[in-house]
């Protein structure tokens, strides 16, 4: 991977928390800006779960070029590090389309990443992945992380005992590599987008209407047929410590299809858990990401359009 700092000079990037609003708003710029929406979102980028993770609509794909939506497997531990790879891929092709890249999701990292690089760790071999998977399912994450206090404490004190995706993606690379992930963060390798030539912001929504949004919106998903999709990929038998496993919803729909809780109880337990998501999100970006202009969604895409106006 080249991992230059992308030559468009200019792109169009769009965060903001889960249910706030950023799929229309960057629908309605790419038909006015003869622009693509290349996905930012660590979950859509599974093809087994369209409804549930809500993915654009095979309407709003046919409206506007879609990139990096739903290409992924269930089965495959997708990272920042492969997105970064895709990505670098799809914003040559738009540019050499003519046309304006325009980046939308709601994963902090892939837009950090994107913008102010990422750390340069190699591949890690499968063995050395499965071994810890079923170390992590037979020992429990408390006994990894205990390991991962004498391997990496850097890294250790910033993960909770029970992060099992942390915690195993930490013992991987060192296992691998005989180096801790924190050493890797220091040897990042630099940006592919200049921000300086990018038309940013973060979508708000105020609270209440926020917590609405994400409740009206997990119905829909089960109207439109999300605990079917759940059940198939539950069918599958896959690790659950994958990341597919645990898009917001997909462990809840699972206990209910299993007869441990009833629908209602799954559809408030997701519910609650994409609400404390966004709350993360928002915290998120407000200490990472601390240049992004905050933009209420009624007029975020007029600020983008005079932010991208401005720009050479």
């Amino acid at each position: 991977m080249s991992h230059a700092v992308h030559d468009t000079k200019r792109a169009v990037l769009i965060a903001g928390p889960t249910a706030s609003g950023k799929s229309a708003i960057a629908l309605e710029l790419a038909e006015q800006l003869d622009g693509v929406i290349i996905n930012a979102d660590s979950m859509q980028v599974y093809r087994d779960l369209r409804i549930i993770t809500a993915r654009p609509t095979p309407e709003e794909e046919k409206r506007v070029a879609h990139r990096l939506y739903g290409f992924a497997d269930a089965a495959e531990n997708y990272s920042v590090g492969r997105w970064c790879r895709d990505v670098e891929v799809a914003l040559n092709e738009v540019v050499a389309q003519g046309r304006l890249p325009i980046l939308v999701g709601g994963t902090g990292l892939y837009f950090k990443a994107l913008t102010t690089g990422l750390a340069a760790v190699p591949p890690i071999p499968m063995d050395i992945r499965a071994e810890v998977r079923s170390r992590l399912q037979r020992e429990g994450a408390p006994a990894l992380h205990a390991e991962l206090v004498r391997f990496d404490p850097a890294t250790a004190q910033r993960v909770t005992i029970n992060d099992r995706s942390r915690i195993s993606r930490a013992l991987e690379v060192v296992l691998a590599t005989g180096r801790p992930l924190s050493d890797w963060h220091i040897e990042g390798l630099p940006a592919i987008v200049d921000p300086k030539y990018a038309a940013k912001i973060f979508i708000t929504c105020e609270r209440k209407e926020l917590v609405g949004r994400i409740a009206m919106r997990f119905a829909t998903m089960l109207r439109s047929g999300a605990l079917e999709e759940v059940r198939r990929l539950a069918e599958r038998k896959l690790d659950p410590a994958l990341p597919a496993m645990k898009a917001h919803g997909v462990p809840w729909l699972i206990r209910h299809l299993n007869g441990e809780i009833s629908l209602n109880e799954a559809e408030a337990a997701a519910i609650m858990d994409t609400r404390r998501y966004a709350k993360r999100q928002l915290t998120w970006f407000r200490n990472q990401m601390k240049d992004w202009p905050w933009e209420a969604r009624e007029s975020a895409g007029t600020a983008l359009k005079s932010q991208f106006s401005r720009l050479k």
